[in-house]
């Protein structure tokens, strides 16, 4: 059987590279169906796989991209789990995708999808996120980058942060922390406070190192160190944000969140994130109906709005209209001293 299986992928093969894309792909659902509905799992899958790459390879992103969808129903079907073996596969498929393919949101998502049914992780599993969060990133794709990053693997905050800034690098020098935010809140409202530091410890190093102009205040206590600018105040709100989380209470924050009053007013579209944070962290109750997870996966996906770069660079999509976009500070804004907290 394994012989007569490698016959009909070599077949196919050879019809791929005379340029008979159609026929190929036609001939090779077809045969994969035959073994689905005799639940010959292993030949479909087979089957599936190398045809879904060798029509990728040769340029086919529609054909190979039905084929590797046709792939995870099977997935699917056979209850198959989220294993290296398997992950490995669809990654393969992942990574043979053109740039700009249409068919590889749709895979992505069905990949996501079998991943969340058929594996640990409800939201899914966070290698194929981070996979594909990083491809998004490299095809200058932001918002599916982020929309994966956030639920991606302890190198995902790298890319993220990496992914912002550059954005960032594309619009005015005050909106700073439009961007991190960007890279924070996600992580926070998945409980993943060792990633939204990660990300802000790098996206504010980077904002220092290629800013050799810009003024930075380094503030220190027996437990922490932070970088205070006196020309971003919001991107100080969100760094001490974070050390209140660490350190403080709900007192903490409250005087946090009035000093930065006058800044966090104009940041309408930050409200929703603001108040789940407050909830999560430091038990300030707010009234929410529905599906509570629910609620917080569509705040965080949505939180910051779509900073818009003055010059988008080409590929990069846009704001969508349903989306508000958030007002950025006015530079002549210069922020006073940020409150003493004790956060030690």
């Amino acid at each position: 059987m394994a012989s007569k299986i490698q016959k009909t992928i070599a077949r196919q093969q050879e019809k791929i590279a005379e340029g008979a894309y159609y026929e190929a792909h036609q001939q090779l659902r077809v045969v994969a169906s035959r073994y689905v509905k005799s639940q010959n799992w292993d030949a479909a899958i087979d089957i599936l796989s190398e045809g879904s790459l060798s029509l990728l390879k040769a340029g086919q992103g529609g054909s190979g991209g039905d084929l590797g969808c046709y792939l995870i129903d099977v997935f699917s079907k056979a209850e198959r789990p989220v294993d290296a073996e398997n992950k490995g596969k669809l990654l393969a498929i992942l990574r043979s995708f053109p740039p700009e393919e249409p068919t590889k949101r749709k895979f992505v998502d069905e990949m996501i999808g079998w991943s969340s049914t058929f594996g640990e992780y409800p939201l899914g599993e966070p290698e194929l996120h981070h996979v594909a969060g990083t491809l998004y990133a490299e095809d200058h794709q932001p918002y599916d980058a982020e929309r994966h990053l956030a639920l991606g693997t302890k190198e995902s905050p790298d890319v993220l942060a990496r992914v912002q800034y550059e954005w960032y690098m594309q619009d005015e020098p005050h909106s700073a922390a439009l961007y991190a935010a960007r890279a924070i809140f996600p992580y926070l409202l998945t409980s993943n406070l060792r990633s939204a530091n990660k990300a802000y410890l790098i996206f504010t190093s980077r904002l220092s190192s290629s800013n050799k102009n810009l003024m930075v205040q380094e503030v220190s206590s027996s437990s922490s160190d932070m970088r205070v600018y006196p020309s971003l105040p919001l991107l100080n709100f969100l760094g001490l944000l974070l050390l209140a989380i660490q350190r403080g209470g709900s007192d903490l924050y409250k005087q946090l969140a009035k000093h930065y009053a006058p800044y966090l007013k104009e940041m309408t579209a930050w409200g929703d994130a603001l108040a789940q944070v407050g909830e999560m962290y430091f038990g300030i109750r707010i009234p929410r109906q529905g599906n509570p997870l629910f609620d917080m996966m569509g705040s965080m996906m949505g939180f910051g709005g779509s900073p818009k770069p003055s010059t988008p660079r080409p590929g990069t999509p846009k704001a969508k209209p349903s989306t508000p976009t958030p007002k950025k500070e006015e530079p002549k804004k210069v922020e006073e001293t940020p409150p003493t907290m004790d956060v030690d």
